[in-house]
């Protein structure tokens, strides 16, 4: 155990985000959740048993924090546990106190007392569920529990080391997302990936590859959007040498390239008919012939394509062939947008951040409050695109070892920038998810990020106080 790693469990994005830049500024190595789910599994991995102090939200989407303090506690782990509630559930706190919590602290949070809290949970470590929550016994042997593997994409990276190209992330829609991906990856079916532009599409396609049979065989990607017209034969199938004028040498196209692999067409939608036309052949028979070849060469690939267009409206308007369409769409996978991926988001940026860090030779620690909730009031039409460039251009501007709004706003478009409605206690917590509400006519998506919370935790809060439309 380390008594310099914390574990949030919080799903208030922007207040769990300006709670680990603040602990970090005082030295603590802070990893955040917003599920009970992800705690478990968290605490249960080989990271589990490094974290030194648990500070977690009563009210969560999944469950409450009594049941991850019961859950530590039946496991034998006597981990610091400090309950954080509003002021209007101090019975609820009374009960964490029973259960063996180290502390509790009343929101909104005052963050020297917060601090002091931590460091008394420290200095006395944890307590047992068996003993009154003033004595401070003696650490047991940590126990652990066995639960499926985090993704290594979503691993963080430490010290030199190159940090992950990208991450799967927890929120529902990225639960939907990759189970979907789980279910057709081994299959031979043709996959279409539908989504705005931004929103990690490739990093999808290449991960039904790596879970294929077919993960030993090449990948090859083709942007169909930038293939010009008059190219497109060759680039797919191949020319011979002589062909034309400037083939001075064979070319495989892609289909080859593919060979035993997974062919990739992003941008499908952009296709000339007249090419839709070549490729339906290709993708009927797996054969190709080279543009100038009298020899058809045989291929064996798994074809994924994506777009960002409405490819069902383009059958429709006679612009995209409609067999092509349903050859090419056995399995679709709708990609969420980076709006609609709830806690999500700061895991991206938090990603972004350290990439930037290595590729730039930075050494930025994080962002500081304003800057906070700057990432969770902006709509981000951009995806993560644009997360990644604001991010970058960010490390690359700031002057001191966080960043701010400042370092933000020049790369931020006014048309994504929200009016943020933190949420803080429960005092004002109905009125300011009407207020969320009305201001956004009722969409729900939008509205919780206005609040700055994913949507699941806003529905919770909509039962919560029975708030009717």
């Amino acid at each position: 155990m380390n008594d310099n790693h914390i574990l949030i469990v919080e799903d208030d994005l922007t207040f769990a985000m300006m709670l680990r830049t603040w602990l970090a500024k005082k030295g603590f190595h802070v990893d955040t959740v917003s599920r009970v789910s992800d705690a478990v599994k968290l605490l249960s991995g080989d990271d589990g048993g490094t974290v030194g102090l648990v500070l977690s939200d009563m009210r969560l989407p999944d469950r409450d924090g009594i049941f991850l303090l019961q859950w530590l506690r039946k496991c034998n782990r006597a981990v610091p546990f400090i309950m954080m509630t509003s002021y209007a559930e101090v019975q609820n706190a009374v009960l964490a106190m029973k259960s063996g919590a180290s502390d509790y602290i009343a929101k909104p949070v005052q963050p020297d007392v917060l601090l002091q809290k931590i460091n008394d949970a420290l200095a006395g470590g944890g307590c047992d569920v068996a003993v009154a929550a003033h004595e401070r016994p003696v650490m047991p042997k940590q126990g652990k529990t066995v639960v499926p593997a985090e993704d290594t994409d979503s691993s963080a990276s430490s010290g030199s080391a190159a940090p992950p190209r990208y991450l799967r992330g927890t929120s529902e829609a990225a639960r939907q997302l990759y189970g979907y991906v789980d279910l057709v990856a081994p299959t031979p079916m043709s996959v279409l990936i539908l989504g705005a532009s931004g929103t990690g599409k490739e990093y999808v396609a290449r991960s039904i590859h790596v879970q294929s049979r077919r993960a030993g065989r090449p990948f090859v990607a083709m942007d169909c959007g930038a293939i010009p017209r008059d190219v497109a034969a060759s680039e797919f199938f191949g020319h011979v040498k002589g062909a034309f004028t400037g083939a001075v040498a064979d070319k495989r196209g892609a289909f080859v390239e593919a060979d035993g692999g997974t062919l990739f067409l992003d941008e499908v939608g952009n296709l000339s008919y007249d090419v839709q036309v070549q490729l339906l052949r290709a993708i009927q028979e797996h054969r190709v012939r080279p543009v100038g070849s009298a020899r058809e060469v045989e291929v064996d690939f798994r074809l994924v394509c994506a777009t960002n267009e409405n490819l069902a409206e383009a059958v429709a308007r006679g612009t995209f062939r409609e067999d092509l369409y349903h050859r090419i769409n056995e399995f679709s996978i709708v990609m969420p947008e980076l709006k609609d991926r709830g806690a999500d988001l700061f895991l991206f940026a938090d990603l972004f951040l350290r990439q930037a860090n290595h590729e730039l030779d930075r050494d930025i620690v994080g962002f500081d409050a304003k800057a906070s909730e700057m990432i969770a009031s902006y709509s981000w039409p951009g995806n993560l695109r644009e997360l990644k460039n604001v991010v970058k251009r960010a490390v690359l501007l700031a002057r001191s070892g966080y960043i701010t709004a400042a370092d933000l706003a020049p790369s931020l478009s006014p048309a994504g920038i929200l009016h943020i409605l933190p949420l803080r206690d429960d005092g004002d917590e109905k009125s300011r998810i009407v207020a969320a509400l009305r201001s956004t006519g009722g969409n729900k998506s939008r509205a919780a990020q206005l609040l700055g919370i994913d949507r699941k935790t806003l529905y919770n809060k909509i039962e919560k106080y029975g708030i009717t439309q």
